[in-house]
């Protein structure tokens, strides 16, 4: 069950909320309004498949040689 991050469109109250469904009605805390957006999730825009690449196969970084520091 995903916990999404929502800012009330009438209060502009922002708040976090466990969906336990797609059918769910989401209302704001503080005035209980039902017109609020789902926001883009910090943690969803982090996220990555792969691990990034440093340059250079001698494990990257200023430590692996490849800022021309030796």
């Amino acid at each position: 069950m995903p916990i999404y991050e929502y800012a009330c469109m009438e209060c502009e109250e922002h708040f976090d909320e466990l969906v336990r469904s797609d059918e769910q009605v989401v209302a704001c805390p503080s005035c209980e309004t039902t017109n609020v957006l789902k926001q883009l999730s910090a943690f969803a825009v982090h996220g990555a498949a792969a691990k990034p690449s440093f340059g250079g196969a001698g494990g990257g970084g200023c430590c692996g040689g490849s800022c021309g520091c030796h």
